[in-house]
């Protein structure tokens, strides 16, 4: 799987995390923060080899830009 940086966040602190990758298989990968609430995550009933992390609004109109040349990871 190839990735290409999309954004992170600039107002976070470890600097650019939470933050959006796009990938070459037509999807996204988010890093974010840890969803360990046990009400949310009851309320998602994740199956096994799922997770779930949470983003700040401010990273999601990110999604629909494309990713910027030459930052593959």
């Amino acid at each position: 799987m190839r990735l290409t940086f999309v954004a992170g966040d600039p107002a976070s602190n470890p600097k650019n995390s939470p933050t959006l990758y796009k990938t070459d298989r037509d999807s996204w990968i988010v890093q974010g923060w840890v969803v360990n609430d046990a009400d949310a995550l009851t309320t998602l009933n994740l199956p096994d080899g799922e997770s779930a992390v949470e983003i700040p609004d401010r990273l999601v109109p990110f999604f629909f830009q494309e990713g910027r040349a030459g930052d593959n990871v």
